[in-house]
């Protein structure tokens, strides 16, 4: 079972991240106004303001029940993250500063972690920042003092792009050179962040019924790609597609956790649901869980069997 204090897995799978993430909206106030929540029923409803609880994403971002700073919950990204000691960058290797160089953002993803402290305490944070440069770990530290929910999985916020967090967290984030420690400040607090990693932007995007209708048709399509069907066992059984591995949302409790070690994230991954909602959540998921290439099936099965194949039953 999943702590529903979670920033990543809450058990009721409503998904919110730190609010410091702009574009996703996390119980955190960092994310955008505009992102999505699942329910413990598995379905996508607006969400409301991001809490304060995760103060660094936008509020376009989609909400995970735990606060965080992307636009996808991270109670949803808990599991999967990797831990630090999974990084190549040793303890003790960090170094510590206020700001510094710029580096490029565009079309870049960069993997993050951090530690928040309230903004009347300073004090904290420079202490803290003194003992990562003499040698202890960003993600320990973060276990023991940070505010965010993520700290529950040593402050790891995982892959975020541009547009998903508030700016002055962005603007830190986006600058700093690798394995170095950063303060900066927000609305939420103080941070201390670290770039763990970069590579370039994941592609996500939809796939219209009749364009994967005809992908369908070459043989050798299903060998080369992961096909994932997202709806409950019960609707499986009413209608569905033929090589679709079905990973019911309601279950992410029993599969989310080993999603990349059970699939190959260098495929392309082709996400459906009913009508193209719960997929595109979990779509938005996967790729922020390292997967290359996700495609959401527009409007689900039931556009695909009034589109494309009127056999198909519809519900």
């Amino acid at each position: 079972m999943w702590s529903s204090r979670a920033c990543h897995l809450p058990n009721s799978l409503k998904l919110s991240s730190p609010n410091f993430l702009c574009n996703l909206n996390l119980n955190n106030n960092f994310f955008s106004s505009s992102s999505l929540t699942f329910s413990s029923s598995s379905q996508l409803k607006p969400a409301s303001t991001p809490s304060l609880s995760r103060p660094i994403f936008t509020s376009s971002s989609i909400s995970f029940s735990p606060p965080s700073l992307f636009n996808y919950p991270l109670s949803f990204r808990r599991t999967t993250l990797p831990k630090r000691k999974d990084m190549h960058s040793p303890k003790g290797r960090a170094s510590c500063s206020s700001g510094s160089i710029g580096r490029v953002g565009e079309g870049r993803e960069i993997l993050v972690q951090h530690l928040l402290v309230k903004g009347d305490n300073l004090k904290l944070l420079l202490e803290l920042q003194e003992r990562i440069a003499r040698g202890e770990d960003l993600s320990d530290l973060a276990v023991e003092y940070s505010n965010c929910p993520s700290k529950e999985q040593g402050g790891m916020l995982g892959w975020v792009r541009k547009g998903q967090m508030v700016p002055e967290f962005e603007e830190a984030a986006f600058s700093a050179p690798l394995n170095k420690v950063v303060r900066c400040q927000t609305k939420f607090g103080w941070h201390l962040l670290q770039v763990l990693s970069e590579r370039e932007e994941a592609l996500l995007q939809d796939v219209e019924p009749e364009e994967f209708h005809l992908k369908m048709q070459d043989p050798s399509f299903q060998e080369e790609v992961q096909l994932l069907d997202v709806r409950e066992p019960e609707e499986v059984t009413q209608a569905s597609l033929p090589g679709f591995q079905v990973l019911p949302l309601r279950q992410f409790g029993s599969w989310g956790t080993e999603i990349t070690t059970k699939l190959d994230t260098e495929k392309d991954t082709y996400v459906l649901c009913h009508h193209g909602v719960r997929s595109l959540q979990v779509a938005k998921w996967l790729q922020a869980q390292g997967f290359k290439r996700v495609f959401n099936i527009s409007g689900g099965i039931h556009a695909y069997a009034v589109k494309v194949d009127p056999s198909i039953p519809t519900y």
